[in-house]
């Protein structure tokens, strides 16, 4: 299964780096791993609400931007459902099975993503309640990604 992942913000450590290549190279196997990276809004240091929700919208239509309609679209929020690794990977074959040929992973910016970002999705997933750096989770998402298709092939990768 190809799946995507559309991230706002530049990935700077070179650690994390590192690891999303090694997942991305292993990805190739199953159909490939894309990542996109949009640009980050500027935040002001003590943004109002009006702002948040300004910046949210402004990079919420970067996202919709690059998602094709055909695509399922898994948004990660705290609001999201959480899920086993197991039933994440049984999420994705049964979309692959009826007809989905891309799935699209989308982590925020800092401030979340906007309510026209969250209404796209197919599945709003959470990683759990603690706070993670956005470039932190890119590396969790694509090795979870990994994992989902090596559940599905019965690989020992997972026990």
């Amino acid at each position: 299964m190809k799946c995507k992942i559309i991230a706002v913000g530049k990935l700077k450590e070179a650690y994390l780096r590192a690891g999303i290549e090694e997942y991305t190279k292993r990805m190739k196997a199953f159909g490939g791993l894309q990542i996109i990276e949009l640009s980050d809004e500027r935040i002001p240091e003590s943004p109002s609400e009006k702002e948040i929700l300004a910046i949210k919208a402004r990079e919420g239509e970067k996202i919709l931007a690059v998602i094709k309609p055909d695509e399922k679209v898994v948004a990660l929020t705290l609001d999201g459902k959480a899920l086993t690794s197991e039933e994440l990977s049984a999420q994705m074959v049964d979309w692959t099975t009826y007809g989905t040929s891309i799935i699209t992973f989308l982590i925020g910016g800092s401030l979340g993503l906007s309510t026209e970002v969250q209404a796209r999705a197919d599945l709003k997933l959470n990683f759990g309640q603690m706070t993670l750096p956005h470039q932190l989770m890119r590396l969790v998402l694509t090795e979870q990604i990994y994992r989902a298709n090596m559940i599905d092939r019965g690989s020992t990768y997972h026990k």
